[in-house]
Parts: structure tokens; sequence; C-alpha cells
């Protein structure tokens, strides 16, 4: 290893050198990773709970305008993800953890300037919305780099601590910013209260905390990632060798997959708030939406190491077919058809939903190491040592691509989610066609994950 922050050798497959230096560094890198990929869901996903807050401060937005700024950061943050996911080869994972958690600070102090102008356009709030999307992007290039630390063995644990703990930003996110919007929690520095008159009774509201409360905290991750993580000389890897990726069938697969689980779990999230309130006006929606992304977010290392014990295809085909089960039992305990619905039952579903979310990204993140690893390693079967050892290298570099670009076509799913939701409600004036249209995309998971994955005599068994 070098004195600086580049580590010149790194084979984590090697038990010794796991044992005398490769397990601590890996933990450290994690560790640190890991509150950096919190905040940048946290930002990700704040604009979920402000879009709820901005008709209360004077802003006069319709429910499709109000949906369509839900869905914004999720389509940001997919489409960057695209691009992160093969950043971290180029840069290397310590500098470009630094850079994209300081690039949060852009949506951050931006919101808590704009909601205190009752002038401010919607068109600026547009822009805001895609900002935020820097923090959906990040997730991509975080489990990229932390792939490349972990053995094979470890590696489901350690991509479910990451991206669950990670995923904790957006419960954190719609728990903390509803308690600091109450209070001047930074004085005369947080700016002046926004006064809101509701059922009589007129109380104030400081909505820039809900950006600027993320400021400190990411300062404070910058610089512990640029001064406490460390850059891979092995993981250093030009676009066009990643890029191999594209012409793999089993890339393609997982995306498919990975959009029914993370896709759900970021959609759901983020269009939470807002589907409680049109459906149970009754019912203050930020009492209860931050339970479902905690619950999510806390399964998912379950996920992954159920996975490592039972086989990830196996966990991820039972886990598609509760989805679909939960999603009928949301359907059931909605308003229509002249009931007024049951929340509580509709809580309940969805928090089922939330769970099997959860542990469908943990599970199916464990498998795309797994696929590539045995197929780099069947087309070297009968080559020499030197051979073994390159498909080994082609096979991480290849799985960790994989990881980031799966997550950037999974990300959609928190555009697509709140924009079926409003468009189901613009044109049949409820959202239960939106849910209709999950179920049959779950069943077709349902099927990939049989047929490539999980039956007797697949394709790539894992």
């Amino acid at each position: 290893m070098t004195n600086n922050h580049v580590l010149s050798r790194w084979d984590p497959e090697d038990s010794a050198f796991w044992a005398s230096s490769g397990h601590s560094v890996a933990n450290r890198n994690l560790w640190i990773s890991i509150p950096a990929l919190t905040l940048a869901f946290a930002v990700w996903m704040v604009w979920s709970v402000v879009v709820v807050n901005l008709p209360n401060v004077g802003f006069r937005f319709s429910t499709d305008q109000l949906f369509w700024l839900a869905a914004l950061p999720a389509l940001c943050g997919a489409t960057l993800r695209i691009f992160y996911s093969f950043l971290v080869p180029v840069f290397g994972g310590r500098r470009w953890t630094a850079i994209s958690t300081a690039s949060l600070l852009l949506p951050a102090i931006g919101i808590g300037l704009a909601v205190q102008d009752r002038s401010t356009s919607y068109s600026t709030f547009v822009v805001l919305a895609l900002l935020c999307g820097f923090g959906g992007g990040n997730f991509a290039s975080s489990m990229s780099n932390i792939s490349f630390f972990f053995p094979k063995a470890h590696k489901g644990t350690a991509l479910g601590l990451n991206a669950g703990l990670g995923n904790l930003g957006v419960s954190i996110v719609q728990f903390v910013v509803p308690l600091v919007i109450t209070a001047g929690v930074f004085g005369a520095l947080g700016g002046e209260p926004q006064t809101i008159a509701r059922d009589g009774e007129t109380r104030q509201m400081w909505l820039q905390n809900a950006g600027y409360i993320w400021v400190p905290f990411i300062v404070a991750s910058v610089l512990a990632a640029w001064f406490g993580m460390n850059d891979l000389a092995s993981a250093k890897a030009s676009f066009s060798e990643q890029a191999v990726i594209f012409r793999r069938k089993h890339n393609w697969l997982m995306c498919w997959l990975y959009l029914g689980t993370f896709g759900s779990f970021i959609g759901f999230s983020a269009g939470f708030p807002l589907l409680i309130k049109s459906q149970f006006p009754g019912v203050n929606a930020l009492n209860y939406a931050w339970l479902g992304p905690l619950v999510g977010a806390l399964i998912r290392p379950v996920g992954g190491w159920l996975s490592d014990k039972l086989g990830g295809a196996v966990v991820t085909f039972w886990n598609f077919i509760a989805m679909a089960l939960a999603v009928i039992g949301v359907l059931y305990f909605m308003p229509g058809a002249g009931s007024a619905g049951n929340f509580h039952g509709f809580l309940a579903m969805f928090m089922v939903l939330f769970l099997t979310t959860g542990i469908g990204n943990g599970s199916t993140f464990r498998m795309i190491p797994v696929i590539f690893m045995t197929e780099r390693m069947r087309d070297a079967q009968g080559g020499n040592a030197q051979a073994q050892e390159e498909a080994v290298r082609d096979a991480n570099k290849e799985g960790a691509a994989v990881l980031g670009f799966s997550s950037a076509v999974g990300a959609y799913g928190g555009f697509f989610i709140p924009k079926s939701y409003g468009t189901s409600i613009a044109l049949t004036g409820n959202p239960q066609a939106a849910l209709y249209l999950f179920i049959v995309f779950y069943l077709t998971c349902i099927v990939v994950t049989w047929w490539y994955y999980s039956r007797r005599g697949a394709e790539m068994p894992c």
C-alpha cells in the first residue's frame, strides 16, 4: 500500500490479505460511505416533504403540478446515475464521493432561499426539484465503489448495509423535516418564518429549514470522505472498458428486476405523502409517510444477508410474489365504489409493500456480482492462472458497472410511480389504474426471475 490515499494493491479474495489489512480498510471506507449516501437520499427525497407544504405557505399549484414536482428529482437522479455508474473507476472512489456529496449543497441551500419568497416561480421550483436529483445520482457511484472493496462472500451484506442505511435517508427526511420546519432552529441566520392559517388557527413555519438542516452534515461528510477514504489503483477503468456491459444480456435483465425492487421503493417513497393526502384527506400524511421508507431501508441489509445464505434468485422470486399480493391488498383498502376505504388497512398493506421492496433491493444487488463472476469464470474455464485472474478483475469491474447502471434504471421508478398516480387521478379520478399496472409489471418480474435464475436448470442460478 502507498502512503497516500491510493491503494496500489487490493485483493479481497486473498484470505490472508483480507484478514491482515483488507477487512479493516474496507470497513472504514464503508462506514464513511454510508452517512454520505444517507445524506444523498435525504436531499433527493426532501422534495417529497417540501411539495406537500408548498400550498400551506402560499404557493398555488395544481395537484398534477405537485405530482410533477414530486416526480422530477427521481427523473433527474435516475438519469444522472447512468453517468455516475462509470465515474468511480475514472476519478477514484474517494475523490468522487467527496465531489458528489459536495454537490448536494446546491439544492439544500437553493430550497432554503426559494421557499422564503412567495413570488418564486413554478419553473424555479422545477429547477430545484431537478437539482435534488444530484442526491439520487450518488447511489450508483457509491454502490459501485463499495463493491470493489469486499470479497464475493461478503458483497451481499456490505452492499446491503451501504444501500440499506443509505436508503434510511428517505425515512429520516420525512421524519426530521416536519419537526425542524416548526421552529427557528437557525435563529436569524435561517430567515423569517412563513405564517399559515388552518382551521381558524394561525401558526408559523420555517419551510426553509427543510433545506438548511442538511448543510452542516454535508460539509462534515465531504471532509470525512476526502481525508478518510481510499482510491483503488486496481479499480481504474475507462468508460470504454466498462461499456462492455451494454452487450451483456444479464445487465438488461437485472435492470428490469431492479426497477421492480428499488424503483418501487423510491417511487412509493416519493409518492406516498401525496397519495395519502389525496385518498384520505382527513389524515395528516406526514405523520405516517416516514414509516414506509424506514421499514424498507432497515430490512434491506436483511435481504442481502438472506441472499448470502439462501441465494439471491430464490429470495427475489418469492419476494416479487409477495409484492404483487401487497398491491392487491392496497387496492382492497383504498376508497372507491362508494366506500370511504380503510386507512389502517391501507397503511398496513403499504408497510408490507415497503418491507418487500427492501428485501428485494438487497437480494437483487446480491445477484449481480454473482452472475458476472460466474459468467466470466465460465469464459475462462480451462485457461491458465493469468486468465483466471483476468476473469476475476473483469467480473469485478463489470459487476460494479452493472450495480451502478441497474440502479440508474431502477431509479426511474421514482418518477414513474408518482407520475402514474397523478395521471391516473387526472384521467379516472383515482389512482387504482396505476396500481393495477404495477401488478402486471411484478408478474413479468416473477417470470424473468424464475426462468433465468431460480428454476431448476436455470441459465444462471445465483
